[in-house]
C-alpha cells in the first residue's frame, strides 16, 4: 500500500513537471529559469554553433559559460562577448535576465533589431550594442532601465529617430548614437539628463533645431553633432563646451559665436525663396516648425508598422496531448534529468578575473558585475606598477586617475586588428581605438624591455608624463601596464588629419596642400608647445623632447599642431632612445653640438624647429642649405612652397624664415630661447 502511494506521488510530481514546462506563464526557479534563457540567447546571438561551444545546458553557468559572470548569489550578472564574431540576432530572451547589469556584444556583426524586452532589465548599467549591423528602430522601452549609465549603440544601421523616452534615464553618463540612419529632430528631453557627459549624435540624418536644453546637463564636457541636416540657431549657451561642441557639416546652421558659421539673419536672407531640407518629402513641415522635443517617424505600412500574430494555443494544445501520452515512457528519464539539473544549479560559482591574472597564474574567482563608466579609472589592468610607495601622494593621485583596463584597451583596438593599425617604429605599434564612452584614441604600445628597469624611476616617467597638459601637446588619457602580455600601452586623444609629414613633398594641385595661414598657425603652435615643455610650472619641471620632427607633430580636427611622444623618453630605456635618434639624425633635425656632446639641451630642441619650420614653409621634407642662403639674401623663391601659388605675405615669410635660421645657428649660444621665439611669432598677424 505505501509503494502504491509512493509511485503514485511520483506519477503526480511527473505530470506535473510536465504540464508546468509546456506552460510558458509557470514559475521556473531562478537559476533554471536564466539557464533557459541563456541557452535561448545563444541560440540566437550564434546559430551556427562556432564562438560559444562552452555554453551548453550541461554546464554550469557561472563557472564554464564564456564570457558570463555572476553575482554573489549566482545570478547572471554581465554577458561580455565583445569581439567574438558573432553574426546573429539579440534574443528577446534577454530580458528575462533580471540581475544583468552589462551587456557587452559590441565589435560583432550582429542583425535584426535591438528586442524591446531590453526594457525589462532593471539594473542594467552598461549596455554596449555599437560596431554591429543592427537595424530598425531604437526600442523607447530603453527609456524605462532608469539605471542604465552607458548607452552605445553607435556604428549601426539604426533607423527611425531618437525616442523622447531616453530622456527618463537620470543616470545615463554617455549617450553615443553616431554613424547610423536616424531622422526626425532631437529630443529636448535629452537635456533633462543632469549626469549627460558625453552626447554623440555625429553622422546621421537629423533635421530641425538644436534644442537649446542641451546645454542644460551641468556635466555634458562633449556634443557632437557633426554631418547631420540641423538648422536654425545654435543656442549661444552651447559655447560653455569650447572644442567639445562639433557641428561641422550641418549647412542650416547660423550663430555668430561659433565660427566659421554666419549670423542667423545673413542666412535667412541668403536662403529665402530655397526649400528647406526635408521640409516636404519626409515629415510634411517645413523644418522651422519642426518641434525641439518632436518624436517623428517616417511614414510605414502594414507590415513594417505592426506585431506578427503570436498565438501559439493550438501547438500548446497538442504538444501536451503527445507529452501525455509518452508520459509513462519516459517519466523515469525526465525524473532524473530534473534531478540532474538541480544539483548542477544548486551551487554558485564565481567567474576568472582578467587576462593579466591568468597569466600571473591568479585562479582565484571573482565577481564580474557590469562596471559603468568611471571617467579614466579602470583599474583591474593594473598589474606590474601596483606599488605605488616610491611617489608622494599627489603622484599616487594622478596614476590612480590615468589608470585604465586593459579590456579596455583591447576592446577599442578589436584586439589589436591590422584594421586599426597606425605604424610601427623600432619599439613601439600604434593603434587606432575607440574607447566605451565613444571617442577615438591612438593607442601607442611598447614592450616592457623597452621601457627603463627600475620600477620607481618608470612611476616617475609615468607621473611625468600624466602632468603635461598643454592644447598643443597631444593629451595623454591614460595608461595601462600588464606583466603577463610584458607590454605597456599609452593612450592619446587621436589626431585625425595626420602629422605635418603627409603634408610635406606634395604634388602641385594636390587637395592636402596648406594655405600659407595654417601654416603660420601651425609653426606657431608647434613653438608654443616646446615653450611650455621647456618652463617650468607647478608639479611640472623644465622638459626637453628630444625627438622633435615632422612625424612627432601631429594635426587634430581643426588643423591645430599637437606634439607627440613628449616626454616619452622618460620611461625608456637609453638603448632605445639612441635607437631612436637615428631617424632623426638622418632628416637633419639633431643639432650639431650633441655629437661632441652626447647630451640634449633646450636649444637642441630649438634646432630641431626651426629645421621644422623651413619644411613648414618649403613644403619639402628635406631641407637644402640653399633655403640657409636663401634666408639670407631674402630669396623667396629659394624657400617658400611653389605650391602655394604666391598667396603668401612676404613680411611674414620673411619673419619666419628668419627664426628658423636663427634656430638652425651652428652655435647653440646663439639660438633663441623659445620665449622669444613665441613672442616673435605673436607678432605676425597670422599668428593673432
Amino acid at each position: 500500500m505505501a509503494t502504491t502511494r509512493r509511485l503514485f506521488a511520483l506519477l503526480v510530481l511527473l505530470v506535473s513537471s510536465v504540464f508546468s514546462d509546456a506552460n510558458p506563464n509557470r514559475a521556473v526557479p531562478e537559476p533554471e529559469g536564466e539557464l533557459r534563457a541563456l541557452m535561448n540567447v545563444k541560440a540566437e546571438l550564434d546559430p551556427e554553433e562556432k564562438h560559444l561551444a562552452s555554453w551548453s545546458v550541461n554546464g554550469d553557468f557561472c563557472k564554464s559559460f564564456e564570457g558570463v559572470g555572476c553575482d554573489e548569489n549566482g545570478h547572471v550578472s554581465n554577458i561580455s562577448l565583445q569581439g567574438k564574431g558573432l553574426s546573429g540576432k539579440i534574443s528577446p530572451t534577454i530580458g528575462e535576465l533580471k540581475h544583468l547589469t552589462g551587456l557587452f556584444l559590441h565589435y560583432n556583426a550582429l542583425v535584426g533589431e535591438i528586442p524591446r524586452e531590453m526594457g525589462n532589465l532593471s539594473k542594467l548599467t552598461d549596455l554596449y550594442l555599437n560596431v554591429n549591423n543592427l537595424s530598425g528602430e531604437i526600442p523607447p522601452e530603453i527609456g524605462k532601465i532608469e539605471s542604465l549609465q552607458v548607452l552605445q549603440l553607435c556604428y549601426n544601421h539604426l533607423t527611425g529617430s531618437i525616442p523622447t523616452e531616453l530622456g527618463s534615464l537620470k543616470n545615463l553618463s554617455v549617450l553615443a548614437l553616431q554613424s547610423n540612419k536616424l531622422t526626425g529632430a532631437i529630443p529636448a528631453s535629452l537635456g533633462e539628463i543632469n549626469t549627460l557627459e558625453r552626447l554623440d549624435l555625429s553622422f546621421n540624418r537629423l533635421f530641425g533645431s538644436i534644442p537649446s536644453k542641451l546645454a542644460d546637463p551641468a556635466l555634458l564636457r562633449v556634443l557632437d553633432i557633426q554631418n547631420n541636416s540641423l538648422s536654425g540657431n545654435v543656442p549661444p549657451s552651447l559655447k560653455r563646451l569650447n572644442e567639445g561642441f562639433a557641428f561641422e557639416n550641418n549647412l542650416g546652421l547660423c550663430g555668430e559665436q561659433f565660427s566659421p558659421l554666419k549670423s542667423c539673419n545673413d542666412t535667412v536672407q541668403a536662403e529665402s525663396g530655397k526649400p528647406k531640407p526635408y521640409s516636404a518629402s519626409v515629415t510634411g513641415l517645413p523644418a522651422r516648425d519642426i518641434s525641439e522635443s518632436a518624436n517623428l517617424r517616417l511614414p510605414c505600412n502594414a507590415s513594417n508598422c505592426t506585431d506578427p500574430p503570436r498565438s501559439h494555443q493550438g501547438a500548446v494544445l497538442v504538444g501536451l496531448v503527445v507529452m501525455t501520452i509518452l508520459l509513462s515512457a519516459i517519466g523515469v528519464l525526465l525524473f532524473t534529468q530534473y534531478r540532474r539539473r538541480k544539483q548542477r544549479l544548486s551551487t554558485p560559482c564565481e567567474i576568472s578575473d582578467t587576462t593579466d591574472q591568468f597569466a600571473k597564474g591568479n585562479r582565484e574567482f571573482r565577481k564580474n558585475n557590469g562596471s559603468p563608466l568611471i571617467s579614466l579609472e579602470y583599474t583591474n589592468g593594473w598589474d606590474p606598477l601596483s606599488d605605488n610607495k616610491n611617489l608622494n601622494v599627489f603622484a599616487q593621485e594622478v596614476i590612480q586617475s590615468f589608470r585604465f583596463n586593459l579590456e579596455e584597451v583591447e576592446t577599442a583596438t578589436q584586439y589589436f586588428s591590422e584594421v586599426n593599425l597606425l605604424g610601427r617604429s623600432n619599439f613601439s605599434t600604434t593603434y587606432k581605438g575607440i574607447l566605451r564612452d565613444g571617442s577615438v584614441v591612438a593607442i601607442k604600445s611598447f614592450s616592457k624591455t623597452a621601457c627603463k628597469a627600475e620600477e620607481p624611476e618608470f612611476l616617475k616617467g609615468l607621473n611625468m608624463l600624466a602632468s603635461l597638459k598643454h592644447e598643443n601637446l597631444a593629451r595623454l588619457r591614460g595608461f595601462c601596464c600588464s606583466r603577463g602580455r610584458g607590454e605597456c600601452f599609452l593612450i592619446y586623444d587621436f589626431a585625425p588629419n595626420g602629422s605635418v609629414l603627409n603634408y610635406l613633398d606634395l604634388k602641385n594641385g594636390d587637395p592636402h596642400v596648406l594655405d600659407w595661414s595654417t601654416r603660420v598657425s601651425i609653426a606657431k603652435g608647434i613653438a608654443k608647445g616646446i615653450g611650455y615643455l621647456h618652463s617650468y610650472k607647478a608639479n611640472k619641471p623644465a622638459l626637453v623632447h628630444q625627438n622633435i620632427s615632422a612625424e612627432k607633430v601631429l594635426i587634430d580636427q581643426r588643423y591645430n599642431p599637437l606634439l607627440s611622444n613628449s616626454g616619452l623618453h622618460t620611461l625608456l630605456s637609453n638603448d632605445i632612445i639612441f635607437s631612436a635618434l637615428k631617424d632623426s639624425a638622418a632628416m637633419g633635425y639633431l643639432a650639431p653640438e650633441y655629437t661632441l656632446t652626447g647630451r640634449f639641451t633646450e636649444k637642441s630642441d630649438v634646432y630641431a624647429f626651426g629645421v621644422l619650420v623651413f619644411q613648414i614653409l618649403s613644403g619639402k621634407l628635406k631641407v637644402s642649405n640653399l633655403v640657409r642662403l636663401g634666408t639670407e639674401a631674402c630669396r623667396f623663391q629659394d624657400y617658400i612652397d611653389p605650391n602655394l601659388n604666391g598667396r603668401f605675405f612676404e613680411y611674414e615669410a620673411t619673419k619666419l624664415a628668419r627664426i628658423a635660421w636663427l634656430c638652425t645657428h651652428e652655435s647653440a649660444i646663439e639660438r633663441p630661447s623659445m620665449d622669444a621665439v613665441v613672442h616673435e611669432l605673436g607678432n605676425c598677424s597670422s599668428c593673432l
